[in-house]
């Protein structure tokens, strides 16, 4: 079968907002179905911040954002950002993952983008390998301040 990457849709929010209950991704903090679509719409007038799905025969078998930023910095390289990945565990360890990310690295190289950025939870041993065996390192510290 083949996968299919693409801008998810309103239709497919009730499937991403499964795939974060069943994968324990902040799965208490999940919008309604409701709320997710005025989400979705808000999402839309950023100028290239995507709500990606990866459909496995016609199923949303994972999903991502991916969020390109321009900055002032690094002679104005744009940056990108990964947040919010999701595989369906019936799929999981089939490649889906390491196709989705391989695809927002892609696209980062096509906007030019000095780098590609994720962070994840420091319990989550398994994400930090997948991560590592894309080819990402850990660099710097990540800060937060609960609001």
């Amino acid at each position: 079968m083949t996968l299919e990457i693409r801008a998810a849709t309103v239709a497919d929010l009730p499937a991403v907002l499964q795939l974060y209950q069943q994968s324990g991704l902040d799965s208490d903090a999940s919008l309604p179905l409701a709320a997710a679509e005025q989400w979705l719409q808000q999402l839309e007038q950023y100028p290239s911040y995507t709500l990606w799905v990866a459909v496995l025969a016609e199923k949303v078998a994972g999903t991502f954002t991916l969020l390109i930023m321009d900055n002032l910095i690094h002679q104005g390289s744009p940056s990108g950002v990964v947040e919010a990945v999701a595989v369906d565990p019936q799929w999981q360890g089939q490649g889906i993952g390491k196709q989705m990310i391989q695809f927002a690295i892609a696209q980062c190289r096509t906007a030019g983008c000095y780098k590609l950025a994720l962070s994840t939870n420091l319990k989550r041993d398994r994400a930090h390998a997948f991560y590592q065996s894309l080819g990402f390192k850990k660099h710097g510290y990540s800060f937060l301040v609960e609001l």
